[in-house]
């Protein structure tokens, strides 16, 4: 009895700090420190994307120089997504116990150093390999940079500071798509990955400027450090003229530890297994759909490379535009009646493909991109969700849980695409798509919670 209470006294006073820190947090503003920390860290995730897409713009000319088959090109399309599914878990489990920014730098290291492996694969095996242990790098970084942004800003407005950076992500994917269009047709597949490592090179040297998540490190009870960070973000914010309100704690759970089975505890369970239904069919829809595209101009339609690629870009760049506007109009509008609306919308032009039989290219540009575009506001805002539906000890790790189900969905797209196009046609992928992304959304009516403009220790105790 005498050892115990030392303990929970212990655990008491370190959710007592961590209250501090987020009522501190939550009176400030968009400090310098934060907006610097939101561009170096999206600097990152642009690189991201980039990689994330690059093979698609690559596999026109990877398909017609090495003869690859429909199913081969769905398995190199996919493993990077494979690697990613067990990067985010494993990295949002390690990112809870040595914190966020050691991870997010190993997992930089992890992508730039197999985007170099890439330029040397000789054939289908050595690409899907490379492609693997990309996927695990890519996989690890986006999770936990999102937990890592989220930490860091107040309830008020946290849906627009962090999907202007998480925009960064769309705008990797328009990048390749120029990338492709300009240098493919000219230089060959290669170019995608050379491009690609410039700016990987320039953001980690930057990484080293970044602080700890105050609100990790006073979880973790270096409540010392977190003080010292938020000192300095409160000093900041005096120096450029802002008045601070007195902080307005919210009431914090007595937990130190993190342990992934609370996940499926409590309140808990039944957000876990909404989100992961939400990335799911999101995701199978979004990337089934722009990683085969430039493919599926060039094989289908006999489109010329650079018109295969052009198309695939506009694509992209319609998403980016969608991507934008829900970023602007999140916060109002709330995140679970957003979810619920897209994924209701979106399969009317999958369906109207479907029935039109998807004859053209131009078609499929249209009602196709038009789909992907709406989408697309569910898919990248997701990171959003999941880390606001946590609480600091499982922030990560239930981010990273959460979008593993992202690489599932994503490696099953490609999958789903080129078995359906090789047994019954190009028509019934949409219809396909239009069917799981209705599941997404009457899953999304039924169980998701609100978030915006709630504290998140609030909506997490």
């Amino acid at each position: 009895m005498n050892v115990m209470q030392p303990m929970q006294a212990d655990t008491a006073n370190v959710a007592d700090r961590q209250a501090e820190i987020s009522a501190r947090l939550e009176r400030l503003p968009i400090t310098r420190e934060v907006f610097w920390a939101r561009n170096i860290v999206g600097a990152a995730t642009f690189f991201d994307g980039y990689t994330v897409i690059a093979i698609a713009y690559a596999m026109p000319v990877l398909v017609r120089e090495w003869g690859l088959n429909p199913a081969q090109t769905g398995m190199i399309l996919s493993m990077g997504y494979l690697g990613q599914l067990i990067g985010a878990i494993l990295f949002g489990w390690l990112a809870e116990k040595v914190g966020r920014l050691k991870v997010l730098l190993f997992t930089i290291l992890i992508f730039v150093s197999m985007d170099v492996a890439c330029l040397f694969a000789a054939g289908a095996g050595m690409m899907m390999a490379f492609r693997f242990v990309q996927g695990i790098g890519t996989g690890g970084e986006v999770p936990v940079a999102s937990a890592y942004i989220n930490e860091l800003i107040g309830s008020k407005g946290r849906g627009k500071f962090f999907l202007l950076y998480e925009v960064m992500f769309l705008l990797g994917l328009v990048g390749a798509g120029l990338i492709g269009y300009f240098m493919v047709p000219v230089y060959g597949w290669k170019a995608m990955f050379v491009v690609g490592l410039v700016p990987a090179i320039l953001m980690i040297p930057l990484r080293w400027f970044l602080k700890e998540s105050p609100r990790w490190l006073a979880a973790n009870g270096r409540y010392e450090e977190a003080n010292a960070i938020v000192t300095r973000m409160e000093e900041s914010a005096q120096a450029a003229g802002r008045e601070l309100p007195e902080p307005k704690r919210v009431q914090i759970s007595a937990h130190r530890k993190s342990d992934w089975r609370e996940l499926f505890q409590g309140i808990y369970l039944k957000r876990t297994l909404s989100i992961w239904a939400m990335w799911l069919t999101a995701y199978t829809v979004a990337n089934g759909t722009i990683t085969w595209l430039p493919t599926l101009y060039r094989q289908v339609f006999n489109l010329p490379l650079q018109t295969s690629i052009l198309y695939g870009f506009l694509t992209s760049l319609g998403g980016v535009i969608a991507a934008v506007i829900c970023a602007l109009l999140i916060d109002r509008v709330g995140r679970k009646r957003w979810y619920t609306g897209a994924l209701l919308l979106a399969p009317l032009p999958l369906l109207a493909l479907a029935w039109l039989g998807a004859t053209s290219a131009l078609q499929v540009l249209i009602l196709g991109g038009l789909a992907y575009a709406i989408v697309q506001t569910v898919t990248f805002s997701l990171y959003l969700y999941s880390a606001e539906i946590y609480p600091t000890r499982l922030r990560a790790i239930g981010t990273g849980a959460g979008s593993s189900w992202l690489r599932l969905g994503s490696s099953l797209g490609p999958i789903i695409v080129g078995t359906l196009m090789s047994s019954l046609g190009i028509q019934y992928v949409f219809a396909t798509f239009a069917a799981i992304l209705i599941v997404g959304a009457i899953v999304t009516m039924l169980f998701a919670v609100e978030t915006k403009g709630r504290v998140l220790e609030e909506l997490s105790p």
